[in-house]
C-alpha cells in the first residue's frame, strides 16, 4: 500500500528547468537511496515534498497515517539545554502526560480516591505506557550512546557542540520522532564507521519507510532495497541496492545504444536501397522508393538516443619511484591534547606500492597522527622517517591550503607556474572546471568544488607517497569512483584517514586500528577487518569461558573452536561469493537469450554465432560455481553442526 505519491513534479530555478516529470510511489516499509550528481536537484526535491519550496507542476499526495520525519544537511539550533534534554525535547507529549500522572498520582497518595481521580489515573497509565513513557528515556540516551556521545558528553550543552556533533542529535532526534517516512539527507556526514556502523542496525530494524540522499556507497547497499536516480532532469526508479542499480543501469543502456546503433545502421541500409532504386529510375522503382521511405519515417519516428551521462573528472596521479621498499616508519608515537593522551606507543611501517587505510573513531588522533607524520606537528616522544627519495603530498581534509581570494585558474598556476595557460586550463577541464567557471573565487566554491581543486594541485605535484585525510568527503558518487580509479592506478604509495568503506574495500591491501594505546595493523580490507573483528570477539568469548590454563583437554577443545569459527568465516565468504557470481551469471545469459531473441539480431548469423558461443561460456561458469556454492554450503552446514 502507497503511504506517500509524487505525480509529474516539475520545479525550475529561476528560468532553468532543475527536474520535470518526477513520478514515484513509497509503499510501507520501503527502504530507497536516492542518487545524483551534486547539484542535481536531491536536497530541493526533499524540500519540495516538505513543503519548504513551491514547484511548478504535478503533486504530492500523503496519505492519512504518514507522518513525514525529515534530516536535514544543516544543524540544529543553538541551545544552551544539554544534548540528552535536547533528545528529550522529542518526547514533550510523553512527558506532559508524565506530568500529568505524577501530579494524580501525588492527590491519590495524599488521601484523593474519588473515582474520578482514579479512574483518571488509570487513564492516564494507560496512555502513558502506550505511548512509550516506560522506554523513552532510556531509548534517547541508547541512541546517543550509539552515535557515540558517551554519558558526561550527554550533559554538554548544545551551544559548545562541533557541526558534525550536532548533526547527530539532529538525527538522533529524528530517530526517536515517531514519523514512519523518513526523509535522511547524507545521515553518515560527520559519523565514524562505529555510528554509521549503529545507524545502519537501526534502520534495519526501522519498520517505517525511508528515502536515504547519500553518497556512501557501502551505507546504500546496507540499508536500501530500492533506488531513486536524478539525472539529466528526471528520475529513474530501480530495484535493488546501490551496486545492484549500477549494474543494472550499465546494462541497460548498453541495451539502449547497441539497439539505436541496429536502428542507424537499418535506417542507412534502406537509404543505400533508396539510392539505388532511383538510378533504375523505373516506374515500379518510385514505388519502391516511396515504400523505403515510409519504412524509414516510421524506425526514426522510434528513433531515441541514449542518454548523455554526467561528465566525470579524468585523471591520474604520476610520480617516479623512490629508491628504497621502506617509504615510512614511526617509532613509538605519543601525542596528548588539553593534557588528554590522544594515543601512545603508535608503530607503524608502510612500504612502497602498499594501500594502507588508518580506521579510528572521531576524536581518536588520526588527523593529529597525519599532521606528525608530515612534520607539521611535533610528537611528545617517538619519530618518523622517510626512506630515500620518498616525496610526501598531503590532501588535507580542511583544504586549508587553498586561497579564498584566488580564483580556480591562479591557485593552480600559482602553485605550478611552470605551466603555460593552455596547460592550466586543460588540467581544471580535466577535473570539471571549464569556460568562466576557472575565474571563480575559491572562496564561493561549493565543498565538492574545492575538494576537486585541492586534489589536483596534489595530481600535479608529482608525490609519490600520499597521505589523503578524508578525501571523499563533499565529493559525490561519479567523482569518487574517479579518484578511486585514480587511486587503483597509482604507481606510487597511499596512506589514507577515510570512513568510506566502499573505498577502503576497493583499494586497500592493509589497515591500521587507532587506539589510545597504539595502532594494530590488519591485512585485507574493511571486510576483512570485520572478520578479524568478529573472529576476536569469538576468541574473547571462548577464551573466558575456559575454566583453567592448565587443562589441557581444555586448551585442545578451546583451540579447535578457534579453528572452527576460522573455517565457517572462510566457508561462509565462499557461499556468499559463489551466489553473488551464480546471480550476476543468470542476469547476463537472461540478457543473451533476450538478445538472441530480437528479429534484429536473429537474422545476423554471425551475431547469432558470437552471442551462442558466448551464451556456453557463461553456462560452463554457472555450472562451475554452482558446484562451488554446494560444495562451499554442505562443508558450511557440516561445519555449523559442530
Amino acid at each position: 500500500m502507497a503511504i506517500f505519491n509524487a505525480k509529474d513534479i516539475t520545479l525550475y530555478f529561476g528560468a532553468e528547468l532543475l527536474f520535470g516529470g518526477v513520478t514515484f510511489e513509497v509503499e510501507k516499509g520501503d527502504r530507497i537511496g536516492l542518487v545524483g550528481v551534486n547539484g542535481c536537484g536531491k536536497t530541493t526535491l526533499f524540500k519540495a515534498i516538505r513543503g519548504d519550496v513551491e514547484y511548478d507542476g504535478g503533486e504530492f499526495v500523503k496519505s492519512k497515517e504518514t507522518t513525514l520525519g525529515y534530516m536535514e544537511q544543516h544543524v540544529i539550533r543553538e541551545s544552551s539545554v544539554s544534548v540528552y534534554d535536547e533528545v528529550l525535547s522529542v518526547f514533550a507529549p510523553v512527558m506532559q502526560l508524565e506530568a500529568e500522572l505524577e501530579e494524580v498520582n501525588a492527590r491519590v497518595g495524599a488521601g484523593d480516591t474519588s473515582p474520578e481521580t482514579l479512574e483518571k489515573q488509570m487513564l492516564l497509565r494507560e496512555r502513558f505506557e502506550a505511548e512509550g513513557g516506560l522506554t523513552y528515556r532510556t531509548r534517547a540516551m541508547s541512541s546517543l550512546l550509539g552515535l557515540g556521545f558517551s554519558l558526561p558528553e550527554q550533559e554538554k550543552p548544545v551551544s559548545v557542540l562541533s557541526g558534525g556533533e550536532k548533526a547527530k542529535v539532529q538525527l538522533a532526534k529524528l530517530l526517536l520522532s515517531g514519523a514512519n517516512l523518513l526523509l535522511l539527507d547524507e545521515p553518515t556526514n560527520h559519523l565514524d564507521i562505529a555510528a554509521s556502523t549503529w545507524l545502519e542496525k537501526f534502520l534495519l530494524d526501522y519498520k517505517g519507510a525511508y528515502i536515504i540522499i547519500s553518497h556512501d556507497r557501502y551505507f546504500l547497499d546496507t540499508v536500501t532495497t530500492r533506488t531513486f536516480e536524478l539525472e539529466n532532469k528526471r528520475l529513474t526508479v530501480y530495484k535493488g541496492s546501490y551496486s545492484t542499480y549500477r549494474r543494472k543501469k550499465e546494462e541497460d543502456l548498453e541495451t539502449a545504444w547497441r539497439h539505436y546503433e541496429n536502428q542507424l545502421e537499418e535506417i542507412n541500409r534502406i537509404k543505400g536501397i533508396i539510392e539505388q532504386q532511383k538510378r533504375f529510375n523505373q516506374e515500379r522503382n518510385y514505388i519502391t522508393i516511396a515504400s523505403k521511405e515510409k519504412q524509414i519515417e516510421r524506425l526514426e519516428a522510434d528513433l531515441v538516443k541514449p542518454q548523455v551521462l554526467p561528465k566525470k573528472l579524468r585523471f591520474g596521479f604520476h610520480c617516479t619511484d623512490p629508491v628504497t621498499d621502506e617509504i615510512m616508519t614511526a617509532k613509538n608515537l605519543r601525542m596528548s591534547f588539553d593534557g588528554e593522551r590522544l594515543f601512545d606507543g603508535v608503530d607503524m611501517e608502510v612500504r612502497k606500492h602498499e594501500r594502507v587505510f588508518l580506521l579510528g573513531a572521531n576524536g581518536s588522533g588520526k588527523t593529529t597522527l597525519f599532521k606528525i607524520l608530515m612534520k607539521q606537528l611535533v610528537p611528545e616522544t617517538g619519530n618518523v622517517t622517510y626512506g630515500p627519495g620518498v616525496k610526501p603530498g598531503y590532501y588535507d581534509q580542511l583544504m586549508t591550503g587553498l586561497s579564498d581570494s584566488k580564483t580556480v585558474m591562479d591557485e593552480i598556476w600559482d602553485a605550478y607556474p611552470k605551466m603555460n595557460q593552455t596547460q592550466v586550463r586543460t588540467a581544471l577541464g580535466s577535473f570539471l572546471f571549464s569556460g568562466e567557471e576557472v575565474f571563480k573565487k575559491i572562496g564561493v566554491l561549493s565543498g565538492g568544488e574545492k575538494a576537486r581543486v585541492a586534489l589536483l594541485k596534489l595530481m600535479l605535484s608529482g608525490c609519490n607517497f600520499l597521505l589523503l585525510d578524508e578525501p571523499t568527503n563533499h565529493l559525490d558518487i561519479n567523482s569518487r569512483e574517479a579518484l578511486e580509479d585514480a587511486l587503483a592506478g597509482y604507481e606510487g604509495t597511499v596512506f589514507v584517514i577515510s570512513h568510506d568503506r566502499y573505498l577502503i574495500n576497493k583499494i586497500a591491501t592493509r589497515l591500521y586500528k587507532l587506539t589510545p594505546d597504539g595502532a594494530q595493523s590488519i591485512d585485507g580490507n574493511y571486510d576483512d577487518y570485520l572478520a578479524a573483528a568478529e573472529g576476536a570477539a569469538v576468541l574473547t568469548a571462548a577464551k573466558a569461558k575456559e575454566p583453567s590454563a592448565g587443562d589441557s583437554a581444555n586448551k585442545q577443545d578451546y583451540k579447535r573452536r578457534k579453528e572452527l569459527q576460522s573455517d565457517i568465516r572462510k566457508l561462509t565468504t565462499r557461499v556468499s561469493r559463489a551466489e553473488a557470481r551464480i546471480s550476476e551469471l543468470e542476469s547476463q545469459i537472461a540478457d543473451i537469450n533476450s538478445q538472441m531473441q530480437s528479429p534484429d539480431i536473429a537474422g545476423n548469423y554471425e551475431k547469432v554465432s558470437e552471442l551462442s558461443e558466448k551464451l556456453g561460456e557463461l553456462q560452463a561458469e554457472l555450472d562451475a560455481q554452482t558446484e562451488e556454492w554446494a560444495e562451499a554450503a554442505e562443508l558450511l552446514e557440516a561445519a555449523q553442526r559442530q
